[in-house]
């Protein structure tokens, strides 16, 4: 079996890459979010109940509980705590000596803690799958023990908790594709769904508008490819043919590219392309060069001549099923490929109930093989002390790895209600234990296609007579029908997203409205920002308006050859009324909501330090665009990497010569080899420790 410790390292780094956008994306929005004068204070959901310290932190873990030891109120303590993980997340990406369990367990622990405080704007799935994405980093990273150093050859362990990235990226796209069919959802079972996703998803990208303008056989037959890529390839994931494995990974990486360029979704497919790195392995990433002629025996053929096989019945079955269950037919006159769903609701439903079941019976399979060679490798090891150093960690994460798949059984088997009962009860107390952690969580995204009849979308309006209204623009969502659509990734503008859920009911759906009009109407500077970055372009940046109102628009592209236009709109109805401070109307949807906060905040002393320091920071962070300061960002990265690349072997090598000479394992002259490198565990200027004779 080929090595991954090249995937891992990758895993890792991108986990830490991940965790930097994130962190620093939450931390330009802070204050219009979560601040005293923010759409939903943080301090309202940190209240002592009179419990004692660790149970009150167990039932609600955040670190932020200890924000007053330092002078800082619950939001400054999430802008320290964002400002750490982002430092953190960017030592750990660019030092391989930061990247161990206890790093990953801090970040882990400071997005948890946020996304306590985060309410509805940090309700989103890919937060979800980050938290769990980075617990799975804590048990993959190494603790890099002086004992396990001295080890010969690979760790037993290492590619064990590794396994549980792969179980991960599977129910996430498996998980993905079923929801689409289970939910009815005509759009979906009419293989129409991208005729309106690119117009209608929350933040096209420009990229969107020419994907929407292409064919509709096209993108009937992406709809056929999407399912394909979702459901029928996550099970090859486990297979144990590698190129099958690498097959499947790279029609997961065309999936999220495609995704990426006509779709602004934040981090979640970095965080995607990031799992798929367990698809991976050190042979196919030329970390280990291959055996180089060398006699190839009979057994070897056959084993060859069988994978062979296999992978061409695996390939068929893939292309028979793909026309058979979509009707795929060629019209040769018009060039054109046809497709319709030829089964039924009732019959999926069937399949899904066969099928459920099995495939937890394969990943439990697919684990007990890792567990197996965990085994085998570490009688493997030489010496026992060397053995009795070693059976300790593979004793633990065996454990840990068992347990995490245990638990994830549980929100996985939420795809098929029947299934989900038959489960043993003993995954339900465990994941009942840890549920508050999000250590395994459900998935499902694009369950249903919204916007079918036309984009709603909601235009806030403002006045000072109650006459004359100025439509108040956002720096993302689309408002203007000249403005192309932007992009933004990996930034998350958290506002524009819920705006686009709120436009999908009506107000009363999304409480967090009243209290955004409500600011807008006292002119607060902190959610004024989350509009507009450049408060000059805010039209009521001299004064707050007087009135506020919301009104309901359907959007759709343009057409080809209409000059100056991205979108045509029609107006459908009024969405909030017009309101102004003091109104009954405003204070009596305030009060129902819990938003009216009659306790004003306690007052922090400004001269502390830490304050001071948040609050100079903020200054200066605060007139730059979040995704300019994302890439520039990612652009530092990128110059440390490169100069990092260029100017190691210019770097005197910090072990004397004579002393590597005497660890440097002596050959046998009759062997007739070469001893290849090891494979680097941090970069490719690291070494790893030598073998002793």
């Amino acid at each position: 079996m080929a090595g991954s410790r090249v995937p891992r390292q990758l895993f890792l780094q991108g986990v830490a890459a991940v965790f930097m956008v994130a962190f620093a994306s939450l931390y330009t929005q802070i204050p219009g979010l979560y601040g005293a004068e923010g759409i939903l204070p943080a301090r309202r959901t940190l209240r002592p109940q009179g419990k004692g310290r660790w149970q009150q932190l167990w039932e609600t873990p955040t670190l932020l509980w200890e924000a007053p030891r330092l002078g800082l109120d619950t939001a400054q303590g999430l802008e320290l705590l964002t400002l750490l993980g982002t430092l953190l997340a960017l030592g750990a990406l660019l030092m391989c000596q930061l990247r161990h369990s206890l790093t990953y367990l801090l970040l882990w622990a400071a997005y948890l803690s946020a996304c306590q405080v985060g309410q509805v704007f940090l309700y989103f799935q890919w937060d979800s799958l980050l938290l769990e994405t980075g617990f799975l980093a804590v048990l993959v990273a190494p603790l890099r023990q002086p004992l396990q150093r001295r080890l010969a050859g690979a760790s037993p362990h290492e590619d064990l908790p590794f396994w549980l990235v792969r179980w991960l990226l599977f129910r996430l796209m498996f998980a993905s594709g079923v929801v689409k069919l289970t939910s009815r959802c005509p759009a979906w079972w009419g293989l129409t769904a991208l005729t309106y996703h690119y117009e209608t998803q929350c933040l096209p990208t420009p990229a969107a508008w020419a994907a929407h303008h292409l064919p509709v056989w096209l993108h009937r037959l992406s709809v056929v490819a999407t399912f394909l890529i979702e459901v029928a390839v996550p099970p090859l994931f486990f297979a144990p043919v590698r190129r099958l494995r690498l097959a499947a990974f790279y029609t997961q990486v065309l999936l999220q590219v495609l995704i990426i360029v006509t779709g602004n979704y934040n981090f979640f497919n970095l965080l995607t392309l990031v799992l798929t790195s367990a698809l991976l392995d050190d042979v196919h990433l030329a970390a280990e060069p291959g055996n180089r002629k060398t006699p190839v025996s009979w057994p070897k053929t056959l084993l060859a001549g069988l994978s062979l096989l296999l992978e061409l019945t695996v390939y068929g079955l893939l292309a028979y099923g793909t026309v058979h269950y979509f009707g795929l037919e060629v019209n040769w006159e018009q060039h054109t490929i046809l497709s319709r769903t030829t089964f039924t609701f009732h019959q999926f439903s069937q399949w899904l109930k066969t099928v459920t079941l099995p495939t937890m019976w394969l990943g439990a399979a697919s684990l007990a093989w890792e567990l197996l060679t965990a085994l085998w490798r570490w009688t493997r090891v030489r010496g026992w002390p060397q053995k009795l150093c070693a059976a300790a960690p593979l004793s633990v994460l065996s454990a840990a790895t068992v347990a995490m798949f245990l638990t994830s059984l549980v929100p996985y088997s939420y795809l098929e209600p029947s299934t989900h009962g038959r489960l043993w009860a003993g995954a339900h107390r465990l994941f009942g234990a840890v549920e508050h952690l999000q250590l395994a969580n459900s998935y499902g995204l694009f369950r249903r296609m919204t916007g079918l009849g036309g984009r709603p979308e909601v235009v806030l309006e403002g006045s000072y007579d109650g006459q004359r209204w100025t439509e108040i623009e956002f720096l993302y969502k689309p408002g203007n029908v000249s403005r192309p659509p932007p992009v933004v990734t990996p930034h998350q503008p958290r506002l524009d997203w819920q705006m686009w859920f709120a436009a999908l009911g009506p107000h009363t759906h999304s409480p967090w409205f009243t209290s955004l009009v409500q600011r807008l109407l006292q002119g607060r500077e902190p959610v004024i920002r989350l509009i507009q970055t450049d408060l000059s372009r805010y039209p009521f940046h001299e004064q707050p308006p007087t009135y506020v109102r919301a009104q309901l628009y359907k959007y759709w592209f343009s057409q080809p050859g209409e000059p100056g236009k991205w979108w045509r709109r029609q107006w459908v109805q009024e969405f909030f009324p017009a309101v102004s401070l003091g109104d009954p109307t405003l204070d009596m949807l305030l009060t129902q909501f819990g938003l009216q906060d009659k306790s004003p905040p306690r007052a922090r002393s400004s001269s502390n330090t830490l304050t001071q320091t948040l609050c100079w920071l903020r200054e200066q962070l605060s007139p730059v665009e979040a995704p300019t300061l994302l890439w520039g960002l990612l652009a530092t990265v990128g110059a440390i990497r490169v100069l990092q690349a260029l100017l190691g072997p210019l770097i005197p090598r910090s072990t004397p010569p004579a002393r590597e000479e005497k660890h440097r394992p002596a050959h046998r002259k009759d062997s007739g080899q070469q001893a290849a490198p090891a494979p680097s565990s941090c970069s490719s200027g690291s070494r790893l420790s030598r073998r002793k004779k």
